[in-house]
């Protein structure tokens, strides 16, 4: 997993780019469904699969968005 870039990482291939978009597009709907928010950035970018859990766990611990289990969605309850 990465974190932040290096000289040797793209900057779109990391956890901050995909978090970002995950952000972006919670930001817009509030509510997101998991299958559709992995699909969206699917569209986007095919590799930003591999960063979607490790994104989404990051969201989680800073308190930027919650799961709800019954819907099996995403919510964004930040800033």
């Amino acid at each position: 997993m990465i974190l932040l870039p290096t000289k040797h990482s793209h900057p779109d291939k990391t956890t901050i780019a995909v978090a970002s978009l995950i952000i972006k597009k919670l930001k817009k709907n509030r509510l997101e469904k998991y299958d559709t928010l992995l699909d969206y950035l699917t569209k986007k970018d095919p590799d930003s699969k591999v960063l979607f859990l490790s994104s989404v766990n990051f969201l989680y611990l800073v308190g930027l968005i919650s799961y709800h289990s019954k819907t099996d969605s995403f919510e964004y309850i930040g800033l």
